[in-house]
């Protein structure tokens, strides 16, 4: 299986899983580091949902990352956002690096 190359990940962002919706409004895991490849471009994208939503960034990871829609991320730089989506890239032995897709807004 090929993955993305780790001397890529050169950008680490915390995850702060999204757990669901508490007693008190919406509760997320502890923040974790994840290496990543971060884009910073704004693009249309469409949620989960099927709704068509601004990503201001996208995060290129290692296969099998946790980051659901919702998580709070911490960019680099200082700046939070949250997960519009998630995806698992396969790719199906075909040469292409098998990888984690994290939209954010």
């Amino acid at each position: 299986m090929l993955t993305i190359p780790v001397w890529t990940l050169i950008h680490v962002v915390q995850v702060e899983p999204y757990l669901g919706v508490g007693p008190s409004g919406p509760a997320y895991g502890p923040a974790g580091p994840v290496r990543c490849l971060l884009e910073e471009q704004t693009r249309l994208v469409r949620s989960p949902a099927g709704d068509e939503v601004v990503s201001s960034s996208t995060a290129y990871a290692m296969p099998g990352t946790v980051a659901p829609a919702k998580s709070r991320v911490t960019l680099p730089g200082g700046r939070r956002t949250v997960v519009i989506a998630s995806y698992n890239r396969d790719g199906g032995g075909l040469g292409t690096p098998n990888h984690t897709e994290v939209q954010l807004q």
